[in-house]
């Protein structure tokens, strides 16, 4: 089953606009789906689609909600592209962690006692890295984050588990950015990180012109693996 949802936020400023995907069954845990820069389009919703057949309470907030509501935007045409970027700069990071903080409280109060994950991608990559670091969720995977070498030294703050996707190529994070990610984050116990060799940024995208295959079976393989242990 799958809603649309308004989930209040934790500066009673408004509520964040959700899409929700629920299993038929009970569901083993619930794993938030943070977007790129370009909101919860179809993409977006497949994937959170996919965790629900899994199994799991699927949740993807639209991060930009605070900018304007139902953004919904394409990597492959230049001026959404465009647009998408600029959206991203204007992002409020502290009210959009406090989002992500709503949604954990909004998981546990509906089904009390089970784990919640968060998956992100790009921006929603940087930010499965804050909520590790800041916040009580239980597992977390970034997918081509952007920005954090800049966050290497909130490692020791990590409660949870996480999980990196890094692509060699990507345009986003360079040699030098991937080299000091691993030279903080190699010898952190409760983080795993990959490195796909030669691929973009936005590899596994659910369709567009960035995926590439066998690297997102690889990564979205590694991830199913991650969640079901760290999650349920």
């Amino acid at each position: 089953m799958t809603t649309n949802t308004l989930i209040p936020s934790l500066d009673h400023k408004g509520e964040i606009p959700a899409y929700v995907a629920k299993p038929e069954g009970a569901p083993r845990g619930t794993v938030i789906v943070v977007p790129e820069i370009f909101g919860v389009n179809p993409g977006i919703v497949s994937k959170a689609d996919d965790w629900a057949n899994k199994g799991y309470v699927a949740v993807a907030p639209d991060v930009f909600w605070r900018q304007e509501a139902g953004v919904e935007l394409d990597h492959d045409v230049p001026e959404e592209m465009t647009r998408a970027l600029s959206m991203m700069g204007a992002h409020d990071f502290p009210a959009g962690l406090d989002d992500i903080r709503a949604l954990i409280a909004w998981a546990h109060a509906r089904n009390p006692g089970d784990k919640v994950g968060l998956v992100g991608f790009c921006m929603g990559g940087l930010i499965a890295y804050q909520a590790a670091a800041r916040t009580d969720i239980d597992a977390s995977v970034g997918y081509y984050g952007v920005g954090l070498d800049g966050l290497i030294g909130e490692a020791g703050n990590i409660k949870g588990e996480l999980l990196l996707h890094i692509p060699t190529a990507d345009a986003f994070t360079s040699a030098e950015q991937q080299k000091a990610i691993h030279a903080g984050l190699d010898s952190v116990p409760n983080v795993t990180l990959y490195d796909y060799e030669g691929l973009g940024h936005g590899f596994a995208e659910t369709k567009g012109s960035r995926r590439d295959e066998a690297g997102a079976v690889l990564a979205d393989a590694r991830t199913v693996e991650f969640i079901a242990k760290f999650v349920g």
